[in-house]
């Protein structure tokens, strides 16, 4: 009996500068009818590689994240989207449950599971698994946000639940880490001014000790050891630093 007819996929990626981590990430797709990238300007061959492997390329300037993602939906072909970045993959497990989920959908929008990996050790407890992301949704029925940084996607409904892991490999160089963390906290503290919010010291004396014990006890981060320990610390350090960056925008502002 041949398997029941499924509706078609597109999975849709932004990039700059990817091509460390792409070629595996495109590899995952091969069950997608078609993949479409959203390129920012990218001078390490990631176009080139995207489209030696098949995929759709799209030049756009920089948006921000929320407006990148949302733009790179509209250039899918079907109303169905995986939405994923360079350093993920789909593994085997994911890649049947989604299949099976498009052949017969209960949602319009399903959340997977994301593990973490983190300085050489795929995270299992914390903020590092499961990090439930929805990833896969009828483009009809959701949207991203136009959030600058910590995008996230709009839907009114109940989502379904997929089996199987989206594996993201997170940079093994802590010095590139904290850099990029260190760019996020910069957008984040902006978007929450431009919202006009404030920050005062109960945000910078509570904020980081409530996500430790939130994560690190409470969810069991303990658990993974020292890239444990360190992720969920660098998590508490970004959330002083956006509540500190805030306040120094308000400061600013005022004078």
């Amino acid at each position: 009996m041949s398997a029941p007819a499924r509706a078609p996929l597109c999975a849709v990626l932004i990039t700059r500068n990817a091509s460390s981590t792409l070629g595996g990430c495109l590899d995952s797709l091969a069950f997608v009818d078609e993949i479409v990238i959203v390129d920012s300007g990218s001078s390490d061959g990631t176009a080139e590689i995207a489209a030696r492997k098949g995929a759709r390329v799209v030049q756009k300037e920089w948006l921000g994240f929320g407006m990148q993602k949302q733009f790179a939906v509209e250039q899918a072909s079907h109303d169905w989207v995986l939405c994923l970045d360079a350093d993920e993959r789909v593994s085997p497990e994911l890649a049947q449950s989604i299949q099976a989920a498009l052949a017969a959908p209960v949602s319009p929008v399903y959340r997977m599971p994301r593990r973490n990996r983190f300085l050489g050790r795929w995270l299992a407890h914390g903020e590092g698994y499961p990090d439930w992301s929805p990833r896969l949704f009828n483009r009809m029925n959701a949207r991203w946000s136009d959030d600058l940084v910590h995008e996230k996607v709009l839907f009114a409904v109940t989502p379904g639940t997929l089996k199987g892991d989206l594996m993201h490999d997170s940079s093994d160089d802590l010095a590139t880490y904290l850099e990029r963390q260190n760019r996020y906290t910069t957008l984040a503290a902006r978007q929450a001014f431009e919202q006009g919010r404030g920050a005062n010291v109960l945000h910078l004396l509570f904020s980081p000790v409530v996500r430790f014990i939130k994560f690190y006890l409470m969810r069991l981060g303990f658990l993974d050891g020292l890239p444990g320990l360190l992720h969920i610390s660098i998590g508490c350090m970004n959330s002083y630093l956006k509540y500190a960056k805030l306040i120094e925008l308000r400061r600013a502002e005022s004078r």
